[in-house]
């Protein structure tokens, strides 16, 4: 793999692992509002945060106040909204192991010339109109409203003292189930998804369970609920998107009997 394609590759995911430890305390522990008065707030309150929190409390309604259902809902419609998008990455990792070979080919002529062999490379990517970097943008696309979701779910009276399951979702699990069940949904359905030789993302195969894991230790309940029907869909997703489809493809290529 070129070195700007592991550079970015890693770029992205040590921003996306700052978003994520800033996040952890940017919150002050005793700050709540109701969704009306987000509408007085600032910018990102007004514009952003209010509409999740209404969609919370709308859901809620629907089910005799359960915000756990609530909540599954919501990660339901934002994980449907941002599909196509998904669809987009798995397109770009069908086209990135297509090219494969031609890659190695490259490594292997310019072993000794990095700067050509990812002059080459680059020009490899664009001849195929692929897009290296596709398969973050469902991720950074997230990442903000996983933060929208985070204020309206910390900041909600309602939801800080409301129960489900053995859960009380303004507060931390006390049994480290949601983590764990958080941590393994995230381990699954990254294996899940194919892997391509020298790729710098299957290192955060195994750094990305561990810190889902602490920091849902440390969020009210609510949010590592979110991960965890967030993860469901996914798992169910690339089942369909991978498994199935690979699965599809060795029926074909195996010789009639």
């Amino acid at each position: 793999m070129n070195v700007l394609f592991r550079n970015r590759k890693w770029l992205a995911i040590v921003v996306l692992i700052g978003i994520m430890v800033v996040l952890a305390g940017c919150a002050p522990s005793n700050q709540t509002t109701t969704t009306a008065d987000l509408q007085l707030g600032n910018f990102w309150e007004k514009n952003v945060v209010y509409w999740f929190a209404l969609m919370l409390d709308t859901f809620a309604s629907w089910f005799g106040g359960q915000y756990g259902l609530s909540i599954l809902v919501l990660t339901i419609i934002v994980r449907t909204l941002i599909l196509p998008l998904t669809l987009k990455q798995y397109k770009s990792s069908k086209a990135m192991q297509a090219l494969q070979p031609e890659m190695k080919k490259i490594r292997e002529k310019f072993k000794d010339n990095p700067q050509k062999q990812q002059e080459e490379t680059m020009k490899l990517f664009q001849q195929n109109q692929v897009n290296p970097l596709a398969g973050c943008l469902p991720l950074l696309i997230q990442m903000p409203i996983f933060i929208a979701l985070y204020n309206a779910i910390y900041g909600n009276p309602e939801i800080r003292t409301h129960t489900f399951l053995w859960l009380e979702l303004g507060a931390k699990d006390p049994y480290y189930i949601l983590p764990l069940l958080a941590a393994i949904t995230t381990y699954v359905q990254t294996k899940m998804m194919p892997q391509t030789p020298n790729n710098p993302m299957q290192a955060i195969m195994f750094i990305f369970p561990v810190l889902i894991f602490v920091m849902a230790m440390n969020f009210p309940a609510a949010l590592p609920l979110y991960w965890v029907y967030s993860n469901l869909y996914t798992i169910i997703q690339n089942y369909f998107l991978y498994v199935r489809s690979s699965d599809k493809g060795k029926s074909k290529e195996a010789p009639a009997k």
